[in-house]
């Protein structure tokens, strides 16, 4: 009934949304007023709609809207806004010349707004999420959230209400790189997973490879999720943010030193001690708090050199009772502390306007700290893990406006130090400190991409990367029997030894075919190669997992990735419709032996086994970009496999056959649904329905000898998990936006996420049954089965969000 409900006021809306009625096309072109110049880039706000965007590179920008008066500014940095009002009865095209500053630091800002946009612009195929429309997406607690709303793009799946990434096309959610403003995020989520933990306000680009990756790009199988934080190009003082009931936000941009150094700086702080006993009372001593914090500043040392600096810092910190032993420790609680810390240093020279050199230079780390707080004493058992990051980049871009044609070329090195994990007793005398081998491992790439339109109906994309990998000792390397799987050999390699090496080329390919002014044809194949992976199983009780570099035992994850899709605009370019289809074949994919525990493993290959894996499926979308009443919908059929390959029976996983990955959801229906009715108010909806997520039940009941009967499991993910759905609602409403000129703009965002309480739960686990409780439900099963749900209703939020310039 309630999937239903949802399905029948989400349709009923998008179907409002594709025969919207009396709409006309409003059309700018944007000029420099001095030289007649067309000005790309200009931002055009249009109330009471909330909408607009940006002119292209011939100044000219259009929107169909509906027939009423609006209010329109033009923006651009360096030159005057230009306000008007336009009474919209008829399709209108209008000539707007903008006046230039006659300020120093806006020309120079100019300048460097430029060049950088001609380096950093994303290339064909990309799926781009823009911050507006983020902001329009109803989010759990009213958080904007960078991930959950890349799952209402198709192809785009995670694996509940509390998931630490997002898996594209079937992948593992360690096969996404994960990029914020060139800096590798491991873990990106706070709050058990509810949301990312990217500071929304200084977001500038949200940008998903799936398909056509560029060759810049490399280190995972399945996606690339790049996130760049915007860059300060100010000349006058912005500040806004944000109070909610789970965490508040503070954001500021401003010049510094005129013409010479600017900031941009976003903050968000969340205490949510107080809502958690709200869900359920075993959480009431449940504690959580995090934040995270971004810095961007842009020093303009010469006309032709951008040097920029980006700081990222976040920390989560949680209390559970719910788990209150692991291995041999016994605890009141468990507290867990997490903290990733990111700087990114960029230069950019521009040797003239067609040709520029990047130089970047990143450093990361990431840690994870486990505190145990022993029962009846003051002791406090540790368990510390971390990974390191450095990272060189230099590449050299090239750009030929005459020739449609831009190429780059450059190298990349990559250093990964892992400190797996290490046990700290304290002063508990019945447990051993266990500290685990460090493992480092360099990746040194290098590669080339080139951008051509060869004739005007086709684009081609080629691109090619080389990357040489190693693991450096100390190291201690098991050999193992493939049979018995006991060691037969032990080697011990000393501090600079290479462990292990592997090599290999990535080819890259993008073709679109324009078949008319509104059809096109695209085709895409690209080679990726994974040294560093994620391993975790559903047994391993912290929301920690461990990360391991490829050795002589764990290879390389290697993929190869297919995809084809016609993409056609219907009315005018009011309706966007595409079909696109795919496949991955993959090898060396990571999955859990049988029983594996990776807590404390010294030897974690013997845990887990390598297999070849398959994904394939066709998305289907259909949307309306613009006007008062705008949305999308999608549509994915997918596939998502995996098999081993062992010749031993505790390495097979369903006797070698075909079985369901994690993220094997065939079925996944989703849209958004925006209705801007006037200047004060903006109603938004979102609908997600999908297959369950897949599930291993028992096969059968084994008696010990202590009497117990424990489950028998034999086959990996046989079952599926209920159909997911949901319906999400927001509110906003501003109250500013009718007063000319007003530096101080507010608004309120009331939000319900999953507005009809449905309860979908996130897994299912099993307990021995005590003599014959609830007997109505198990009859004489000798276990019990439970459903583990993290919402069972509606959750509410309300945030007030200002911004003042």
């Amino acid at each position: 009934m309630n999937v239903r409900l949802g399905m029948l006021v989400f349709f009923f809306g998008l179907s409002f949304t594709l025969v919207y009625p009396q709409e006309h096309q409003l059309a700018f072109k944007v000029l420099d007023g001095t030289s007649n110049l067309p000005i790309k880039d200009a931002n055009i706000s249009i109330i009471p709609c909330r909408c607009g965007g940006a002119s292209d590179e011939n100044g000219e920008f259009s929107i169909y809207l509906q027939e009423k008066s609006y209010r329109v500014t033009l923006s651009f940095v360096g030159y005057e806004s230009t306000r008007m009002s336009v009474d919209l009865k008829k399709d209108m095209q209008l000539e707007v010349k903008m006046k230039p500053k006659q300020e120093r630091l806006s020309e120079v800002i100019v300048k460097a707004k430029k060049v950088n946009e001609m380096i950093t612009s994303p290339q064909m195929g990309v799926l781009q999420l823009e911050s507006q429309e983020l902001k329009k997406i109803p989010t759990a607690l009213g958080e904007l959230d960078v991930l959950r709303g890349l799952t209402l793009l198709p192809g785009v799946n995670n694996t509940g209400e509390i998931s630490n990434g997002i898996s594209v096309r079937g992948g593992s959610l360690d096969q996404n790189l994960v990029l914020y403003d060139y800096a590798p995020v491991f873990n990106p989520t706070h709050l058990f997973g509810l949301f990312s933990i990217f500071t929304p306000d200084v977001t500038s680009s949200i940008d998903l490879y799936r398909a056509n990756i560029p060759a810049r790009y490399g280190g995972r199988a399945s996606s690339v999720l790049d996130i760049k934080v915007k860059t300060p190009y100010a000349d006058t003082l912005k500040l806004s943010g944000g109070i909610g009931l789970v965490s508040s936000r503070l954001n500021l941009e401003t010049p510094l030193i005129k013409d010479k150094l600017t900031l941009v700086a976003g903050g968000r702080a969340g205490f949510t001690d107080f809502l958690l006993p709200i869900f359920s009372r075993r959480l009431k001593n449940t504690k959580a708090s995090f934040y995270d914090g971004t810095i961007k500043l842009l020093y303009l040392p010469t006309k032709n050199d951008q040097i920029t600096f980006t700081g990222f810092y976040t920390k989560d910190f949680y209390q559970l009772d719910l788990i209150s032993r692991i291995e041999n420790i016994e605890a009141e609680n468990n507290q867990y502390d997490f903290q990733n810390l990111n700087g990114t240093l960029n230069w950019q020279h521009s040797f003239n306007e067609e040709t520029a050199l990047r130089t970047i230079l990143v450093s990361g780390t990431y840690n994870a700290d486990n505190i145990f707080p022993e029962i009846d004493s003051s002791n406090e058992i540790e368990f510390n893990s971390r990974i390191k990051h450095l990272s060189f980049i230099s590449e050299f871009s090239k750009f030929k406006p005459a020739k449609r044609l831009d190429y780059y070329l450059g190298t990349q090195i990559n250093r990964y130090k892992i400190d797996p994990g290490a046990l700290n007793p304290g002063t508990a005398t019945s447990i051993t400190p266990i500290t685990l081998a460090q493992e480092t491992s360099y990746e040194l790439s290098g590669y080339a991409n080139l951008n051509w339109e060869p004739i005007r109906f086709l684009t081609l994309s080629t691109g090619l990367r080389y990357t040489y990998y190693f693991l450096q000792g100390p190291y201690t390397q098991n050999e193992y029997d493939n049979v018995s799987g006991n060691v037969v050999n032990t080697e011990v390699f000393e501090k600079g030894e290479v462990v292990a090496s592997y090599d290999g080329l990535e080819p890259r390919l993008g073709a679109s075919i324009r078949l008319n002014p509104t059809t096109s044809l695209k085709m895409s194949y690209a080679r990726l190669n994974q040294y560093l992976q994620n391993i975790y199983n559903n047994t391993t009780p912290l929301p920690t997992s461990r990360w391991k570099t490829s050795d002589v035992n764990i290879l390389p994850q290697t993929s190869d990735a297919y995809g084809l899709g016609i993409y056609k605009s219907f009315n005018e370019n009011r309706i966007e419709a595409s079909i696109e289809t795919y496949y991955r074949d993959s090898r060396n994919n990571l999955t859990y032996r049988p029983g594996a525990d990776f807590f404390l493993e010294q030897f974690v290959e013997r845990e887990v086994v390598q297999a070849p894996g398959r994904a394939y499926g066709v998305e289907l979308s259909i949307g309306k970009p613009k006007g008062n009443v705008n949305g999308w919908l999608n549509y994915t059929w997918s596939r998502s496999q995996l098999r081993t390959e062992s010749e031993s029976l505790s390495g097979r996983i369903n006797n070698n056959q075909w079985f369901n990955s994690d993220f094997d959801r065939p079925h996944t229906l989703n849209g958004t649904l925006n209705y801007e009715a006037d200047e004060y108010n903006t109603l938004s909806f979102n609908f997600v329905v999908q297959t369950g997520r897949p599930l291993t039940l028992p096969n059968g009941v084994v008696e010990l000898s202590d009497g117990i009967r424990a489950p028998i499991f034999l086959e990996r993910n046989n079952s599926r998990l209920p159909t997911y759905h949901r319906l999400d609602m927001s509110y906003n409403v501003h109250f500013s936006k009718s007063k000319k000129n007003k530096r101080w703009q507010n608004d309120w965002t009331f939000t319900i996420y999953n507005l009809y309480g449905r309860k979908n739960p996130l897994n299912v686990f099993y307990t021995q049954r005590n003599g014959s409780e609830n007997s109505d439900i198990f009859l004489d099963s000798p276990l019990g089965s439970f459903e583990l749900l993290v919402l069972n209703a509606p959750l509410f939020s309300l945030t007030y969000n200002f911004t003042f310039q």
